[in-house]
């Protein structure tokens, strides 16, 4: 059997407010919010006393979604450094299709949104650049050159 899709992508975070206002900025739709807790949560995640605040947000497509989650039981543990840089094994990069490359990193300034190296140009096809995110994580942002 093969898989049908991928679903989405979990990135625990601190601010849950503040993860959704930089994702909707980017361009994602708030799906919903929800509290998960009991012998489902503890039996998927190995965790004991799991009580997790998450938001699902997705795509204008309606194809990929990220869901995030702040955890209020066990308390969330760091996984090393607040902003690794890019080649640390298992570090998490969601990449997005944008309209305007430019705009969007102007646009998430203000949501906490940094630039991780330059915009940097891929021959005639694409602008290509890393941005830091909520929680430290890396979101790449391409524009398909036309």
């Amino acid at each position: 059997m093969a898989i049908q899709r991928m679903d989405n992508v979990g990135i625990v975070v601190e601010d849950m407010d503040a993860a959704i206002a930089f994702f909707v900025e980017l361009g994602m739709e708030l799906e919903g919010r929800a509290q998960v807790e009991g012998p489902v949560a503890d039996q998927c995640t190995g965790l004991d006393g799991v009580r997790c605040d998450i938001a699902m947000v997705r795509t204008p497509d309606g194809h990929s979604r990220l869901e995030l989650a702040k955890y209020r039981s066990p308390a969330a543990i760091s996984a090393g450094p607040r902003n690794p840089p890019h080649n640390i094994v298992g570090t998490h990069r969601v990449m997005f299709a944008v309209d305007d490359l430019e705009d969007t990193v102007a646009r998430l300034r203000p949501f906490g949104g940094e630039l991780v190296g330059e915009i940097a140009r891929f021959e005639d096809s694409y602008l290509l650049c890393y941005v830091r995110g909520p929680e430290g994580v890396i979101v790449g942002l391409a524009e398909e050159l036309h």
